[in-house]
């Protein structure tokens, strides 16, 4: 047999000390690359993917929020009085710390779910139970009381929670009075106040467009803590999209400013090791539980900063294709060479090419992403950064 490469892309958690506030990441980061590197016995190569997730860059940021920072701004924006909150995720690391700021804003919370499910897919009710009520989501508003009529208590699969009354009694607690409705249309929320938040997080421009036609005063939540309050952390691009329950009374919120911080790494990189690295923060991934039907993405995006290597989407050939059509008489050797022949001279865009089909043409900072939150885990791991390398090798390279 030959020396040729016999593996391809590998991906490998890195274990790193518990980051805090101030600390410098980028230094650190890389150092403990090396280290790993070094300890484990491999070398550093061109387009080496380094990947660290977003929540120790906003730690050591220090862009945390407090829930009264929160109330201040929501008090300030929508007046005080009713609000409507609407769309959220059904959360309790995600969004619940943020509707207590929302209620601490405000005397009474008019909380609107979508049903059967929230936009990520944690279901408040499956579809068959919706078809046996007879009930059409699309144009049915329900009460509070109606939904507990139909429905009872539905609590989530994998938590185990009653979201319906986890949300109603936390804005209770916090002062304001709750009443929920169940709508997938956003207007309905007019009815009751012109004052609204919209939680939703991949669709909250259109939503902001439909509701802000019908003269709504309406702000979604990227632009809640989209300026600092009394010195807190904020996030001038995505608000609260993105943040996470730190503490009972703290918010953290998604990083800032973090393309200096990448292209620093890179340069610290190139100097310490002589090779191209790419380096991206990251979030969740992009992708879909089969089981619990619920998509990963609750950030507004996969990668918030990325060096520009990382840029565009893959343009590859499918090997399977090639082999059982174009090159379907050829075996061994003369099939292996005829392939590589193939993807040396590919086009540098392939898009309708058929031997390309069924090769996954999304962003490649959303792939790779995915992959390091597979890595990294949501756990205790303890590995907050992610070395890919190989990624962007195909069948030929040694």
């Amino acid at each position: 047999m030959s020396n040729e490469r016999l593996v391809g892309t590998i991906s490998r958690g890195i274990r790193c000390p518990i980051f805090r506030e101030g600390d410098d990441i980028g230094s650190i980061v890389v150092d403990t690359v090396l280290a790993a590197a070094k300890s484990e016995g491999f070398e550093l190569r061109d387009r080496d993917v380094v990947a660290m997730t977003e929540s120790i860059v906003a730690r050591c940021q220090g862009n945390y929020a407090t829930v009264d920072a929160l109330a201040k701004d929501v008090k300030n924006k929508l007046g005080g009085e009713t609000i409507g909150v609407i769309w959220p995720i059904l959360s309790r690391n995600r969004f619940a710390i943020c509707l207590r700021g929302m209620a601490k804003g405000a005397k009474k919370v008019v909380l609107m779910l979508s049903y059967p499910s929230d936009e990520v897919g944690n279901a408040l009710l499956t579809m068959d139970q919706i078809d046996e009520a007879g009930i059409n989501p699309y144009s049915d508003v329900l009460t509070e009381a109606k939904y507990r009529e139909l429905f009872g208590e539905n609590k989530h699969e994998f938590t185990g929670v009653d979201y319906v009354k986890y949300y109603g009694d936390l804005i209770k607690e916090m002062g304001a009075e709750a009443e929920i409705i169940f709508a997938n249309h956003a207007e309905e929320i007019l009815k009751y106040t012109n004052n609204v938040i919209n939680c939703d997080i991949h669709t909250r421009a259109r939503t902001k467009r439909i509701l802000k036609a019908k003269g709504a005063n309406v702000y979604g939540m990227d632009e809640i803590l989209n300026t600092s309050i009394d010195g807190n952390g904020f996030n001038e691009k995505y608000g609260l999209l993105g943040s996470n329950k730190a503490t009972e009374d703290t918010i953290k919120l998604f990083p800032r400013d973090c393309q200096g911080l990448v292209e620093d790494m890179q340069a610290k990189f190139k100097e310490k090791t002589g090779k191209n690295i790419e380096v991206m923060v990251y979030g969740d991934g992009a992708f879909k539980d089969p089981q619990g039907k619920i998509w990963e993405l609750a950030d507004p995006v996969v990668s918030p900063a990325y060096t520009s290597g990382l840029k565009g989407t893959p343009n590859e050939l499918k090997l399977k294709y090639l082999a059982d059509n174009d090159y379907a008489d050829l075996k061994g050797d003369e099939l292996k060479k005829a392939i590589s022949e193939a993807i040396e001279s590919k086009e540098s865009n392939l898009v309708g090419n058929m031997a390309s089909e069924g090769t996954t043409p999304r962003q490649l900072t959303d792939l790779i992403g995915s992959l390091c939150d597979l890595t990294s885990g949501s756990g205790d791991k303890g590995t907050p950064v992610v070395l890919i390398q190989g990624y962007f090798d195909n069948y030929t390279n040694d």
